[in-house]
């Protein structure tokens, strides 16, 4: 993937950013239908299998679904997803379209209502437009940007705090599992009277952030498509978003922390302390 710089976002056409958030949104309840209706109901992957690995017939037919869409609406666009890889001359375009139909397989397959659609507009700068579908709450979020962040269509503004004591920050284990250093930094987090919770989708944990309801989340690695639709909703509501050394990006080469601006600093300690 082209690697995205940290100079200001670059200008985008209004009228593009216009149709990608409406297509992106009817997309956004096409998954919500789907997924819905179908989760913990007979979608049984190998349980020899590591669940970090686990890909659904309701994945391939959202993604499958996603791209014909998207190739229809933008031709020319490619497209990455998290099932079928990336069209030709991804690695180069101007714009690029990146989606998750489901990020939390191993919870929708057991049924726990914690997952998500993720599909996000990205340039060389960082996401354009991105929207999440989070399924079980009939919540639809969707960021531009420049334009804000909205839930169900109504404005999203993060509310910043001057302290970790009694937030809950968020991450998630890594494909192999427990990151190096995980421990610690719930030790770090649990000396400082904040909780930290291992929910099962990054797209959630960081929308928790941007919502207001996580102080911070932190993920030790990740894919692209996994984050691109809500870090684009934590920046247009006003968090941070660094790399484990602290430097801004809208979306760092291999792990980030999505936060509230004053607590930033904070939890970056103890993620850097945990990793030595």
């Amino acid at each position: 993937m082209t690697l995205l710089s940290s100079r200001p976002p670059q200008p985008v056409e209004p009228g593009l950013v216009s149709r990608a958030l409406e297509v992106a949104g009817r997309l956004a309840n096409d998954a919500t239908d789907v997924i819905t209706a179908t989760a913990g109901r007979g979608a049984q992957p190998d349980p020899k299998d590591s669940p970090f690995d686990w890909v659904t017939d309701t994945d391939r037919i959202l993604e499958r679904h996603t791209r014909r869409v998207l190739t229809a609406e933008f031709p020319g666009v490619p497209v990455v997803g998290g099932e079928f890889g990336a069209d030709h001359g991804a690695d180069v375009a101007e714009y690029r379209w990146v989606v998750d139909p489901v990020d939390g397989t191993a919870n929708y397959v057991a049924g726990v209502p914690w997952c998500a659609y993720s599909l996000a507009l990205i340039d060389a700068s960082g996401p354009v437009v991105g929207v999440v579908a989070d399924p079980y709450r009939a919540q639809i979020y969707a960021a531009a940007r420049g334009r804000g962040a909205r839930a169900n269509g109504k404005p999203i503004t993060l509310t910043d705090r001057c302290g970790t004591a009694g937030a809950i920050v968020c991450t998630e284990l890594t494909r192999k599992g427990v990151w190096p250093g995980m421990g610690q930094f719930i030790e770090r987090a649990a000396a400082a009277h904040a909780g930290v919770r291992v929910l099962g989708s990054a797209a959630l944990a960081i929308a928790q952030v941007a919502l207001g309801h996580a102080a911070a989340a932190v993920l030790h690695s990740y894919r692209e498509w996994d984050v691109a639709g809500s870090v684009a909703l934590a920046i247009e509501a006003g968090a941070v978003v660094l790399d484990r050394h602290g430097e801004g990006a809208a979306l760092p080469v291999d792990a980030l922390l999505v936060a509230a601006p004053g607590v930033a600093d904070e939890v970056l300690g103890w993620w850097q302390e945990s990793v030595g």
